[in-house]
């Protein structure tokens, strides 16, 4: 993934450099955009990796009286958890060599199963288990993938390297574009959860 971003920054940077050896009107026209950051944004980001046990137990789930039978049963997987910023919220703006990037916190995008992780191992029931059906595994499943995106959403340690790896690509991509037109670009950012503004030299504090 590393190796398909610095390529993108590469080609953006490349494709912007092609007018550098145009005229100096052409040269200043050339600047920051817009839907090469919310491509940036795009790639960078991150797939976390959980090691989760769904888990189901439902007593007296078949049966009749004394013949009841609890329905137990666990499915042990790994999930896929998707964290980085939404690209939709991403905004910039160019004044001069002041380049003003809005951009989000970085969120939970998505959760999924890595299917190759499940087999007819990952499949355990309880001894004596009532019959266990597809919709019981869904039920399980569905919880178990709840939990995993809570614990994941109270990483703050993890969301704030999200944040930190879209805001130093981000720069890099508008200091690179920069060096292509001979000019210092300063980075200068809006966040969304709390509408502050930090004006930082590095891009990142």
């Amino acid at each position: 993934m590393k190796k398909i971003i610095n390529v993108l920054l590469i080609m953006a940077v490349c494709t912007m450099c092609v007018a550098c050896g145009k005229d100096e009107m052409q040269q200043k026209e050339i600047e920051p955009g817009a839907s090469q950051m919310k491509t940036i944004c795009e790639l960078a980001t991150m797939d976390c990796y959980y090691h989760n046990v769904a888990k189901y137990n439902k007593e007296d789930a078949s049966g009749a009286l004394w013949w009841k039978k609890d329905r137990e049963f666990w499915i042990e997987y790994a999930g896929v958890v998707t964290i980085g910023i939404d690209a939709t919220q991403v905004n910039i703006n160019v004044e001069e060599n002041i380049v003003t990037i809005t951009i989000p916190a970085a969120e939970i995008l998505g959760c999924k199963v890595d299917a190759s992780t499940l087999t007819k191992d990952s499949f355990i029931v309880a001894k004596d288990s009532a019959d266990v059906e597809a919709e019981h595994e869904t039920e399980a499943f569905q919880e178990a993938q709840a939990k995993m995106i809570q614990a994941a959403s109270e990483d703050t340690a993890l969301l704030a390297n999200a944040q930190q790896r879209a805001q130093e690509l981000l720069e890099k991509y508008v200091k690179n574009v920069g060096e292509c037109v001979g000019k210092e670009y300063q980075v200068k950012w809006i966040y969304l959860e709390d509408n502050s503004e930090m004006n930082d030299e590095n891009g990142i504090e």
